[in-house]
């Protein structure tokens, strides 16, 4: 009986080493085969969609040949689990770098380094502009077809996936000048959180200066000062010039307005500006509600879409009493008081510009 016992136990310390010693070489392997590179030879791109758990990520990176087959996934899995990265792996659009290890492409994942896709929205564009540009950004899906309404588009940088909608793009712009508009008017957003955008232009906005009285007033004539200068600068000044105007009944007389007017927002994009052409004198007799030489007050609506620091230089313009300004030639405009140091300005702008032309 005490042989067998004997027997018995060396037989399980014996069993038991083994095994022991089979998991050790087991583990060791894996940790090699962790850390090794990969098959893939050249850079991949993928994507790893949100709410995608560690198998679904396994099984993405087998499809693109960054794992090589089902026990490389097992052990991806596994090894993602015992480090607990698998809790922290974000969605996003990734390149993983040749030959990257099991290891390498875990924290890449769980660091969050996903290629930034983004595209640039300059101030002062039409929404046909603006849509162009659109549908020409790479990476976006579908087309738009309909061009939004002048204004409600907030210019600015804007990040996305590959495979977002152009439509999902147009629809963050709209927003985004929702909340720069409303917040600026002190207009609740959670109140009219469905109404339509033109709905939301005829809203009353408290805190603009008369003579302006709803959202469709400051951002037309925000888009306006957008348009008449790139110097930041300048826009309450120039701001401040169109109230004084308003206020006194006189004409804006400002050329983006009779551009509009005679493009309706279709700008050409040849190099040559907005009508492919200089404008003319007799351009300024154009028969439209956007012709502000020929018609006063504000145009029916917003001629391009404005930035904020435009609509915040509407809403809090600069006092003076300069009704007129020009170019300097340096970039910036010339303001005056009166149609005499006005017309000096011009003679001086003529010279600059006469020389330049040389």
């Amino acid at each position: 009986m005490k042989l067998l016992f004997k027997f018995l136990l060396g037989l399980f310390v014996y069993t038991s080493t083994f095994a022991v010693i089979c998991a050790v070489i087991i583990f060791w392997r894996a940790k090699e085969e962790f850390v090794a590179p990969g098959p893939h030879q050249e850079m991949v791109t993928l994507s790893i969609p949100k709410g995608a758990g560690i198998g679904g990520v396994s099984e993405i990176l087998r499809y693109h040949g960054v794992l090589e087959n089902t026990p490389e996934m097992i052990l991806f899995k596994n090894m993602g689990r015992l480090t607990g990265q698998h809790k922290n792996l974000k969605a996003g659009e990734y390149e993983i770098p040749p030959k990257a290890s099991m290891k390498q492409v875990l924290r890449l994942l769980e660091d969050g380094k996903a290629i930034q896709r983004r595209f640039t929205v300059r101030e002062g564009l039409t929404s046909y502009e603006i849509v162009r540009m659109i549908n020409a950004v790479d990476g976006l899906s579908g087309d738009i077809t309909a061009v939004p309404l002048e204004g409600s588009l907030l210019p600015e940088t804007y990040d996305y996936q590959k495979g977002d909608t152009r439509q999902k793009a147009l629809a963050r712009m709209e927003e985004g000048m929702t909340q720069t508009i409303l917040t600026a008017c002190d207009i609740l957003l959670e109140e009219i959180a469905d109404t339509p955008f033109t709905a939301k232009m005829n809203m009353a906005c408290g805190p603009a200066p008369k003579p302006l009285k709803n959202v469709r007033d400051v951002l037309t004539l925000a888009s306006i000062v957008e348009k008449e200068t790139a110097v930041p600068s300048e826009r309450a000044r120039v701001a401040g010039v169109f109230f004084n105007r308003l206020n006194k009944g006189i004409a804006l007389q400002t050329d983006p307005t009779v551009i509009y007017a005679l493009t309706l927002g279709k700008h050409k994009n040849d190099g040559k500006g907005p009508l492919g052409r200089r404008l003319l004198r007799k351009d300024l007799s154009v028969e439209s509600p956007y012709n502000t030489y020929k018609y006063p007050g504000l145009p029916p609506g917003p001629i391009a879409n404005p930035g904020r620091a435009a609509i915040e230089a509407v809403i809090n313009p600069e006092t003076h009493s300069y009704i007129y300004f020009v170019a300097d030639g340096s970039g910036g405009h010339a303001f005056a008081k009166t149609l005499k140091e006005h017309n000096a300005n011009v003679t001086k702008w003529r010279k600059i510009r006469k020389n330049q032309l040389k």
